[in-house]
């Protein structure tokens, strides 16, 4: 059955305060403290909207027909959310048509959820973690802290001034959002590509002692040939054939059994012995 559209009390004003709207960014933290497969984060979204729902309608028949609608399916990146709650609370408070809310709710969170993949699981958290598990290899403790505290930097940065933008630039932010999308996505993919390059270099440590001799001569695989060729060149082959592996339909773990059963076979072959031609 769908909400009527008709407020009881169809007047507006503005009624949202900037502590009104950070009371609400921290209640989106626990966005998917109750998530479920039916409705996804809809109960989280409900949680942290609650707040200025309550202030903008005044009526009960209002705020009742609106938690209703936010208890819809509702799914997005938990980084990102705030950006649609500032969008929503401005219709809210301009007490917009209820289906039109609805709309560009559902219009948004698919597309944010996405973009929110790329800017910070496939870019921000490689490079925190980058940079935190390389200071923990080399022994130093603050390692996890740098990557704690870097993280959440950029996390709470972003939540914050997505819940303002989004609530002070209200309806008019789509138009830019759908505009610019596309280029957050390509930039971000290309920007995730080279982090991860670099942590192939960094941290898939694959190389060989092979030595072949040849009279007096002798030739070092790894640093005359290989290196020569392209500094680690091993390491980039064996991540672009796991990579097809996975393309493929290989499992993570059956990955790491064929690097192990890799590994052990090339020690008992001897693929690492040196090698006289002559």
């Amino acid at each position: 059955m769908e909400s009527n559209n008709q407020y009881k009390n169809p007047s507006s004003e503005k009624v949202i305060t900037k502590k009104d709207l950070n009371v609400m960014v921290w209640r989106s933290l626990l966005l998917q403290a109750s998530f479920n497969y039916e409705r996804m984060q809809a109960c989280g979204w409900l949680y942290s909207l609650l707040p200025g729902l309550k202030k903008i309608h005044k009526d009960k028949e209002d705020l009742a027909m609106a938690m209703k609608d936010h208890m819809e399916f509702f799914n997005t990146h938990p980084f990102l959310v705030t950006f649609i709650m500032g969008l929503i609370l401005a219709m809210e408070e301009n007490k917009e048509n209820r289906g039109t809310i609805r709309a560009i709710k559902i219009a948004t969170m698919g597309p944010l959820g996405g973009i929110g993949d790329a800017l910070f699981w496939l870019t921000a958290l490689p490079i925190c973690s980058g940079i935190g598990v390389s200071m923990a290899m080399e022994g130093n403790i603050a390692g996890p802290i740098v990557f704690l505290v870097l993280f959440n930097v950029i996390h709470f940065l972003a939540i914050f001034s997505l819940m303002k933008y989004g609530y002070n630039t209200g309806v008019k932010a789509i138009t830019t959002l759908k505009e610019k999308t596309k280029k957050v996505a390509h930039a971000a993919s290309i920007l995730g590509l080279t982090v991860v390059g670099g942590l192939i270099a960094s941290f898939v440590k694959l190389k060989t002692p092979l030595v072949i001799t040849a009279g007096q001569a002798t030739v070092e695989v790894q640093e005359k040939v290989l290196d020569a060729i392209m500094p680690n060149l091993l390491p980039l082959v064996y991540t672009l054939l796991m990579y097809k592996l996975l393309k493929k339909g290989y499992s993570p773990v059956k990955l790491i059994l064929i690097t192990v059963c890799i590994g052990i076979a090339c020690k008992l072959l001897g693929a690492f012995t040196p090698i006289n031609i002559l």
